[in-house]
């Protein structure tokens, strides 16, 4: 926002945090972030304050705060969502804008407006969600595929609201980028609609890829094939151990959860069936991981190459590398763990584990190397020399993205997701 020309303040209750932003340092892994904060603090339009009575005189007030999956249920967490609002209320003023980007189950706007008005605080609540992908978060807030306002039908500054949102997108709308007005129902579901398709797109290519298994068909190749028919799309057909991070996994149970409270939950069964796909892979590798290493990995070493749910984020929430590195620990496997950005935040969740500072370091006398993210360096790593780091050349590729016929030749033996086991040459 400070980039695209506004004054902004950035209010967070953790003051280590506020203090590391406002000296320039990033809080998380994020590519291209660190300019992008060091150009906007350089600009002076941009400061950082654990004083929540500093947002007085703003106009425009963004709630951008977690609603994690609560403790014991599958249902969203909106403790932060309600705290941040009834924070703000002594320090709005009439007319000003409050507007919703977190991720939340429909209906919450509407009791927020509520809120708002037994509060007598003059201000009018919108709701604008966001869309960003962990790795490429910085392109797809300059540059988002399209802006979604929603705002109360029918209620006398609903075009006032309207006219907030498009001065603060002034330079995006220039760019043709789409934007759709609606009510705040459908603003809300917007988001939840979206990473539900996205979870049911991965989690039947991963349903293919347990048949191809079975079959010795190739999961890559019928991705292909399926996803040259337009209707259908190439984009989140790549098949391996499924989704993760702070997203995906917890929308899609708050979805369920919301349903079920709606008296809708037959609407969204479907969705049981994606989750249990989705952590089924995980299972998965470690019954192939055994299987590689002649039916039991009992007393064996094991490279754990990821730990992030995705490349180019220290993110781990639900992260199914870091997930199948704890089950395999837990059955008593020496595993060493290497990640290029999350090492830090996996030993702030999984301290019992191993880490390595490099890649080969985790390789060292390996029995079996997993490849669990899809990071550029796993890929990039030639075969031949690091077969002379393992004890054993096995690769279990939960990514696909190895050159398997690269590193059959370098005399692995590899076994892709949904290609199957295939020998090294002999």
């Amino acid at each position: 926002m400070a980039t695209l020309g506004h004054e902004v303040i950035g209010i967070d209750t953790d003051k280590a945090k506020i203090d590391a932003l406002a000296a320039g340092e990033a809080p998380f892994y994020e590519p291209g972030l660190p300019e992008l904060l060091a150009e906007a603090l350089a600009t002076g339009r941009l400061r950082f304050s654990s004083d929540v009575a500093d947002i007085r005189g703003s106009a425009v007030h963004f709630i951008c705060v977690g609603t994690p999956q609560l403790p014991g249920e599958i249902a969203a967490d909106l403790s932060y969502v309600d705290s941040s609002v009834a924070s703000i209320l002594p320090h709005l003023s009439t007319g000003d804008l409050v507007v919703g980007k977190s991720t939340v189950p429909v209906g919450t706007a509407e009791h927020l407006t509520t809120v708002l008005d037994d509060a007598s605080t003059g201000a009018l609540l919108a709701w604008n969600p966001e869309f960003l992908r962990e790795g490429h978060a910085v392109k797809d807030t300059l540059h988002p595929d399209r802006l979604v306002y929603g705002v109360p039908v029918g209620v006398e500054g609903g075009d006032r609201a309207v006219n907030l949102l498009d001065e603060i997108y002034a330079a995006t709308i220039a760019d043709k980028i789409p934007r759709l007005v609606t009510d705040l129902a459908t603003a809300q579901l917007v988001k939840v609609a979206a990473n539900s398709f996205l979870a049911t797109k991965i989690s039947f290519i991963n349903a293919m890829a347990e048949l191809c298994e079975a079959t010795g068909a190739d999961v890559s190749v019928l991705a292909d094939a399926i996803g040259h028919d337009e209707r259908i799309g190439r984009k989140f057909l790549n098949a391996g151990l499924g989704f993760g991070g702070g997203c995906l996994p917890k929308d899609i149970r708050a979805f369920m959860a919301r349903a079920g409270e709606l008296g809708a939950d037959q609407t969204l069964a479907f969705l049981h069936e994606v989750d249990a796909i989705n952590n089924r892979r995980r299972i998965r590798m470690v019954e192939i991981a055994r299987d590689e290493c002649g039916g039991s990995i009992s007393g064996l070493r094991v490279a754990v190459l990821g730990a992030s749910f995705k490349p180019n984020s220290d993110d781990v929430r639900d992260s199914p590398a870091l997930d199948i590195a704890t089950t395999l620990h837990r059955q008593g496997v020496p595993v060493r763990v290497y990640d290029p950005a999350a090492l830090e935040s996996a030993r702030r969740v999984r301290p019992e584990l191993a880490y390595t500072s490099t890649l080969h370091d985790a390789c060292q006398d390996a029995d079996v190397t997993l490849v669990l993210t899809e990071w550029a360096e796993f890929s990039g790593v030639d075969p031949v020399s690091l077969a002379d780091v393992v004890r054993r050349p096995v690769v279990v590729d939960g990514r696909l993205v190895l050159d398997a016929d690269k590193w059959r030749a370098a005399g692995w033996r590899v076994h892709a997701l949904g290609r199957g086991p295939r020998s090294a040459p002999a």
